[in-house]
């Protein structure tokens, strides 16, 4: 048999085991004796890969009875550079509730669209990919008992720095690649918190990894400057009081979201937030995604629950992708509207880099949006930052045609991408992965 098994315990030290051409009896017993021992070992997680090394995936129990899945994919495009380390992203979803592992990987940067066919824009031209089903109760990710599913954007970035912790810190290979978390929509505000999180963790000793940025796409951290731009320009409504006219704001910007993208905005309906689950943002993803990338309508669920699941071959068999989803929204409903622009301000005062992105035809996080909760920084260089001209960006030497503008101060960088929504790496793939490479700063 050619297989990998790899196990990760607490303190992250990781034990390989390799079985190429064995003989049955050998294989069969010391496959006998790993079996016995994580028996004994519970907080053990177990992992597999493909024959030839170029993907891993696994679950890591981050608390008792919490498991979160990842699927790592190793570019077969590496460059070795001495001077520019091959760079890892890390990928993450939004919603909360939306499976990085397939919409991320499937329907917009992974190696396969969602026919399984190659992308031919993969982010693996720039950089190994790390998906993450997060938060768990997500994707594939589970709890064993419903009470576990967090409901703070702090509780999901100590859930992902536990797997950091069990991926990176036995692993020298993984400790010389530059990791830069990327994230899209509400995925954003999980990022600059596990940010904070994870360099907590390398400062105090227990986390071995470079953290090389943070990418914020059409990213949902100051959910006021996106919702009154949103309503602005669809209500107008006469609201005296405060706390009323945010509230309707809030049902109107709901009812935008869970539309079919096709019909006229709806008016407000006396909708409370825990009626809205993470499977309508699901589904609201699938149909974007799908019309973009113009492929088969294929159900997403079937697709993961079908040949992708009899390819990992490790996910228990009483989960099914999606099948706790239902959880995770309302149980965050507390910091769907919380801003995370104090975040954003510490990590650029630790000089991490950090880029937004944003679509020029994203209504949902709208560039207006982001620029509006990007003026309110407290950070040091932002007078600087604002009074720069912005760069035009083109594609494959094509100097002709504007794909976007970029303005950067130090380690804050801004990419307006023109023709582009929410799905910036799916609508405009040539530009996105020529950002990649200059955030990533791949030799590739």
């Amino acid at each position: 048999a050619n297989f990998v098994l790899y196990m990760h315990n607490r303190s992250s030290f990781i034990y390989t085991i390799v079985f190429v051409g064995m003989e049955k009896q050998i294989s069969l017993l010391l496959l006998f004796i790993v079996g016995c021992f994580l028996l004994l070992n519970p907080r053990w997680a177990l992992a597999t890969a493909t024959e030839d090394g170029s993907e891993y995936w696994g679950y890591a129990e981050v608390r008792p009875k919490a498991h979160l899945f990842w699927w790592l994919y190793k570019s077969p495009y590496r460059v070795e550079d001495p001077s520019k380390p091959w760079p890892t992203i890390l990928w993450l979803q939004g919603g909360p509730g939306g499976s990085g592992v397939a919409f991320g990987n499937f329907m917009e940067i992974g190696p396969l669209d969602g026919n399984l066919e190659p992308r031919n824009s993969t982010w693996l031209h720039k950089a190994d990919l790390l998906f993450v089903d997060s938060p768990v109760a997500t994707g594939f990710s589970y709890v064993e008992e419903d009470s576990l599913v967090i409901r703070t954007d702090e509780e999901a970035a100590i859930d992902l720095t536990t797997l950091l912790k069990e991926l990176f810190n036995g692993n020298e290979t993984l400790q010389k690649s530059p990791l830069y978390i990327f994230a899209e929509s509400y995925g954003g505000k999980f990022a600059v918190t596990l940010g904070l999180s994870a360099l907590k963790a390398i400062e105090a000793g227990e986390l071995k990894l470079q953290l090389g940025g943070v990418a914020f796409g059409d990213s949902w951290i100051s959910p006021q400057d996106f919702v009154v731009l949103y309503v602005g320009a669809s209500s107008k409504r006469p609201i005296s009081n405060e706390q009323q006219r945010f509230k309707h704001l809030k049902q109107d910007f709901y009812n935008f979201l869970l539309d079919d993208g096709q019909s006229p905005v709806k008016g407000t309906k006396a909708m409370e937030l825990k009626g809205i689950n993470g499977d309508r943002y699901s589904r609201y993803l699938s149909t974007k995604v799908y019309k973009s990338a113009g492929v088969r309508a294929r159900s997403l669920y079937d697709l993961m629950n079908g040949p992708v699941k009899d390819k990992l071959k490790i996910i228990p068999t009483n989960v099914t992708w999606g099948g706790q989803g239902r959880l995770v929204f309302p149980a965050m409903a507390g910091d769907f509207m919380k801003p995370r622009i104090q975040e954003v301000d510490e990590l650029l005062a630790k000089g991490i880099n950090l880029t937004i992105y944003n679509g020029q035809v994203d209504l949902i996080c709208s560039t207006k949006g982001a620029e509006a909760w990007v003026n309110k920084l407290k950070w040091d260089g932002l007078q600087n930052f604002l009074g720069l001209d912005r760069t035009p960006l083109y594609c494959n030497n094509d100097e002709t045609t504007t794909k976007g503008f970029t303005s950067s101060y130090r380690n804050l960088y801004f990419y307006w991408i023109l023709g582009a929504g929410h799905f910036v790496p799916v609508e405009q793939p040539c530009i996105s992965l020529e950002m990649v490479g200059r955030v990533t700063q791949s030799p590739a």
